[in-house]
């Protein structure tokens, strides 16, 4: 379980194919000193395992549903990610539950930029609309977000100069792709 505060920006240092398998291997910076093996690390949204670990570099397995169904399938050697470690029992709840389990790969559509802020529009499939309600909570890329504006078809987040500058939200551009994650209490709400 996460909170969807993103604590660090790693970098993709290798990526090793195996048969329905990714292995990447990640600098986690000074996320590292507090991350053991088999621990759970938000990967941009992705709730993966840390399989082993050298100084500040992890390496986490990504397996063929992960590959299929996430964005991390896109991501090339030195790429950014964004770096969230498990909620402790007991720690400020700074975002949302968040799980890792990401619910579709969203395409950015709109960069609508302003002083100070950023309007950041996605397209999402029917199936996620029902879950996205007004001024609720959306992940995106492993981030915890206020919807904004919604519709048939797409969600729009507004971006505030801090995430901009401490995610890789700054980084993306108009046809990218990102993890979107329904917030599980509308969920549990809206599920029949």
């Amino acid at each position: 379980m996460f909170t969807g505060i993103i604590e660090h920006i790693g970098t993709i240092k290798k990526i090793d194919p195996k048969k329905n398998l990714l292995v990447f291997s990640i600098d986690l910076g000074p996320l590292a000193k507090k991350v053991r093996l088999g621990d759970s690390v938000s990967v941009s949204g992705v709730c993966l395992t840390v399989a082993s670990k050298k100084a500040n570099v992890a390496t986490f397995d990504l397996m063929k549903e992960t590959i299929e169904k996430t964005s991390l399938r896109a991501l090339t050697v030195g790429d950014r990610v964004n770096l969230e470690l498990a909620l402790q029992a007991g720690s400020r709840l700074g975002g949302h539950f968040v799980t890792g389990h990401v619910d579709e790969v969203g395409i950015i559509k709109v960069i609508d930029q302003s002083p100070n802020w950023v309007a950041l529009r996605l397209a999402v499939s029917r199936k996620l609309y029902k879950y996205l309600v007004p001024k609720g909570s959306v992940t995106i890329d492993g981030i915890s977000l206020t919807i904004g504006k919604q519709g048939r078809g797409f969600v729009e987040v507004y971006l505030i100069p801090y995430t901009l500058k401490v995610t890789t939200l700054g980084l993306k551009k108009i046809g990218d792709c990102v993890n979107i994650e329904t917030d599980i209490l509308a969920k549990y709400l809206f599920e029949k």
